[in-house]
């Protein structure tokens, strides 16, 4: 199961009533954060979810949006006792920028360790999850993330019971172990059924409309994408500051045959983004302006 809240759905200035975008996923005991704005541990705290197994956060760039928050999480981390390490991942420049926002939390009592992202695309395999970053097209250095939880095929007790398995080894094969025992190799081929359909996450932001969004969101359980603005009238701004409609964002979920769409990263002036969603929903009818903190568990379907 993947515990998904997006913490804050604002774009450019936290607002009263409107955090700046930031996600957090949890899976497995363990807590990855996509962005951390000023207010994203603000947001946190109202949650009720615990910064303490957040092992992982990644940015989609360095606009102070996306950012200017981490160095009081960090802070906020090392006074509640964390001594395990923190992973960091970013685009180019990922350690220079993290050590300067660190001019205000320089001594924390836990190891951080920068990974900068190589190339248009780059694989992660984390805490049982898989974490892609992609390029996206902002007016600065601007990566997209999927995350997937893969799931293994059915177990065939007939063929494990065929092939005189004994039935302490069922568990680490099921689970995608090779195992040696009384001079014989038993692999997880021999008695799992194919791949089935796994737990996929697909966040964005701070984009115009790209392939590689649609290529790297298929099929995805859940696509989070930026909708800054929703009036017509804003499309050459959206092109000239490299951002997304709600309406393009809406043809990208349908391009990409996801289950839902959610939008965020509004614009300030966007006050009420569910005014746009009848024109969004023509276009792709599973889309959901959220609020600050909504939140959905997505599980595995049989």
């Amino acid at each position: 199961m993947l515990d998904v809240c997006l913490l804050g759905t604002g774009g450019m200035m936290p607002l009263p009533y409107r955090w700046l975008t930031s996600l957090m996923v949890r899976y497995n005991g363990s807590s990855l954060l996509i962005d951390c704005g000023e207010g994203t541990q603000i947001a946190i705290r109202e949650k009720g979810w615990s910064f303490k197994p957040i092992d992982v956060i990644c940015f989609t760039h360095f606009h102070g949006d996306h950012i200017s928050g981490l160095p009081g999480l960090l802070l906020t981390m090392g006074n509640s006792d964390r001594t395990t390490p923190l992973t960091l991942i970013g685009p180019k420049g990922i350690e220079k920028v993290v050590g300067a926002l660190r001019m205000i939390a320089p001594e924390l009592p836990f190891k951080i360790n920068c990974i900068e992202i190589e190339g248009k695309e780059q694989t992660f395999e984390l805490n049982g999850y898989i974490l892609k970053a992609f390029r996206v097209n902002h007016n600065v250095l601007c990566y997209g993330y999927s995350l997937e939880v893969k799931r293994a095929g059915k177990f065939d007790v007939e063929r494990a019971n065929e092939l005189n398995i004994p039935m302490k080894l069922w568990s680490p094969l099921q689970k995608g172990e090779e195992i040696e025992f009384e001079g014989k190799t038993f692999t997880p081929e021999m008695v799992l059924g194919p791949e089935r359909k796994g737990m996929k996450l697909t966040y964005t932001t701070d984009t115009r409309p790209t392939d590689s969004i649609v290529e790297n969101a298929m099929n995805s359980d859940l696509f989070i994408c930026e909708g800054m603005y929703g009036e017509k009238e804003k499309i050459k701004k959206a092109k000239e500051n490299k951002h997304m409609m709600m309406q393009e964002a809406a043809t990208l979920a349908k391009k990409a045959k996801v289950k839902e769409l959610w939008l965020t990263h509004y614009s300030p002036s966007l006050n009420y983004p569910e005014e746009f969603m009848d024109e969004v929903r023509k276009i792709f009818p599973s889309a959901i302006a959220p609020k600050d903190k909504r939140s959905v568990e997505l599980t595995f379907q049989d």
